[in-house]
C-alpha cells in the first residue's frame, strides 16, 4: 500500500492542487467515511433511544455500536466509559467542571504543562479560582521536552488533577504520560491526557497508561467535524454530576427534583450527533484497515525528511525537539524577520496550506518569546514531494522578503 493509492480515496487532495499540511487542524476526509454519512441519510436516519419503530432501532445500534467500536479501540474495560462529546474541548470542559469543581478544594493544586492548548487550561483557570486551589505548571527545557526533574518537582502531595496533552500541538513534542500517570498516581492525583494529537498517530491503550481519563476529536483523525470522546474509568464517572441537562441523560423528572440515567446516558443530553458518530466509525475503520505501524513507517520517513530538509534552510528557526524518537507529526518554524501570516499567505499562493498564529497556545508562545508561528503538520497521506513543495515555497517566501529584513 503506497500514498498515490491512498490519496485516491481522499477526494479533496484528488480534485485540489494542494499540497495540505495542516491535518493537526483537521484531517482530510476519505470517501469510506463520506460514503458512510451519506448512507446513513438515505438509509438509517432517526434519532437514537427516542423510538421503538424499526428505523429509530437501527439509529440506535448504529450508535451503540461504535461506542462499543470505541472502547475497543482504546482498549477500555467498559463501553460505558466511552462518552460521545463536540470535541476534545467539551470533553476537557465537562471533566474540569463535573470533576474539577467537585472535588478540588482550597490550596489543593491541579499541575499542567505550558505546552496544553487552552481547551486543556483556560477550564483549569476558571475552576481553580472559584475552588481557591492552584494551578500550576510544568515547564519545558532547551529542548522542548519536559524533563523528569520538572515532573516530580511540579506534581507533590498537594497535587490533586494532572493534565497533559500526549503530544504537542505546537512542538510535536511526545510526552512520556505512561510515566508522569504513574508519577502522579503515586502522589494520590488523577491524570487527563489531551490525545487529540496522538491518537490519529499512534496507537491508544488506556489500560496500559493507567489514564483516568483521555479526550480526543474525531476531526483530526478522518472523521467529521462535531465529534469527540472522552473517556473516563468508570469508578470515576459514576460519581461525577452531569455538565448539561436535558433529554436522554434523566432516570425521572419530577417537579422539584430529578434523578439521572447511568453512564454513559448522563452525560450526553440531548440530540447528539449520530452522523458523526457514524462518520467516527468509518474512519476507524480506515485506519484499522491500513494499521498504525503502516501510518507510522509512512509518517515517520516523511517526517524525517521535513526535519532534515527544513533544518538546511537557515533563514529559519525551527521549534522542535533534536530528538526524533520524541518527535511526531508537527513541525513549527518562523522565518526570521517575517510575519508568520505573511509566509502561510506566500505559502498558501504556491498552493502549500499550512497553519499561522499562536496554535491556541499563547502561555507557550510567551514562554517561547514569540508571538506566533508557521505549523506544517503531516499525515499519513503526505510524501516526500509535498516537503519539497513546502521548501521551494519557503524559499521563495524569504526570496520576497530578505530585502525588508532588519
Amino acid at each position: 500500500m503506497n500514498v498515490e493509492n491512498i490519496k485516491k480515496d481522499f477526494p479533496l487532495l484528488e480534485n485540489r492542487n494542494i499540497t495540505y499540511l495542516d491535518s493537526g487542524a483537521t484531517t482530510q476526509k476519505p470517501i469510506q467515511v463520506i460514503n458512510a454519512i451519506e448512507e446513513f441519510y438515505k438509509k438509517n436516519n432517526a434519532n437514537p433511544h427516542r423510538g421503538a419503530y424499526t428505523l429509530s432501532i437501527e439509529a440506535t445500534e448504529a450508535y451503540e455500536s461504535t461506542r462499543q467500536k470505541i472502547a475497543k479501540f482504546i482498549n477500555a474495560k467498559h463501553p460505558e466509559e466511552i462518552i460521545f462529546s463536540k470535541n476534545a474541548t467539551e470533553s476537557l470542559n465537562l471533566i474540569a467542571y463535573s470533576y474539577g469543581m467537585n472535588n478540588l478544594k482550597k490550596d489543593d493544586e491541579v499541575v499542567i504543562s505550558i505546552m496544553e492548548h487552552h481547551s486543556n487550561l483556560v477550564p483549569w483557570q476558571k475552576v481553580t479560582k472559584a475552588t481557591e486551589s492552584k494551578l500550576n505548571y510544568m515547564y519545558i527545557n532547551e529542548e522542548f521536552e519536559l524533563s523528569d526533574e520538572e515532573i516530580e518537582t511540579k506534581i507533590t502531595d498537594r497535587t490533586k488533577i494532572v493534565g497533559i496533552a500526549h503530544v504537542s500541538n505546537v512542538l510535536g513534542t511526545i510526552n512520556n504520560v505512561k510515566k508522569i500517570i504513574k508519577y502522579a498516581h503515586k502522589k494520590g492525583a488523577i491524570v487527563i491526557v489531551d490525545a487529540s494529537q496522538s491518537i490519529p498517530h499512534m496507537k491508544i491503550d488506556v489500560q496500559d497508561l493507567d489514564a483516568d481519563f483521555l479526550v480526543f476529536s474525531g476531526h483530526k483523525m478522518l472523521a467529521p467535524l462535531g465529534i469527540g470522546v472522552l473517556y473516563g474509568k468508570r469508578e470515576i464517572l459514576n460519581k461525577m454530576t452531569p455538565f448539561l441537562m436535558g433529554g436522554d441523560m434523566i432516570e425521572y423528572v419530577y417537579e422539584q427534583e430529578t434523578t439521572y440515567a447511568p453512564l454513559p446516558n448522563k452525560f450526553e443530553a440531548g440530540t447528539q450527533n449520530v452522523e458523526g458518530v457514524v462518520g467516527l466509525d468509518a474512519a476507524i475503520d480506515y485506519i484499522q484497515n491500513i494499521g498504525y505501524d503502516k501510518m507510522q513507517e509512512l509518517e515517520n520517513d516523511v517526517l524525517a525528511y521535513a526535519r532534515q530538509e527544513l533544518s538546511k534552510l537557515d533563514f529559519l528557526t525551527l521549534y522542535m525537539t533534536p530528538n526524533e524518537k520524541n518527535h511526531s507529526s508537527v513541525i513549527s518554524f518562523n522565518i526570521k524577520g517575517v510575519h508568520p501570516h505573511d509566509v502561510a499567505s506566500i505559502l498558501d499562493s504556491e498552493g502549500v496550506c499550512v497553519r499561522s498564529g499562536n496554535h491556541c497556545a499563547q502561555p507557550l508562545m510567551r514562554f517561547l518569546g514569540i508571538d506566533s508561528t508557521c505549523r506544517a503538520s503531516f499525515y499519513f497521506y503526505n510524501t516526500k514531494e509535498d516537503v519539497d513543495r513546502l521548501v521551494h515555497a519557503l524559499n521563495k517566501a524569504y526570496d520576497m522578503f530578505k530585502k525588508f529584513i532588519k
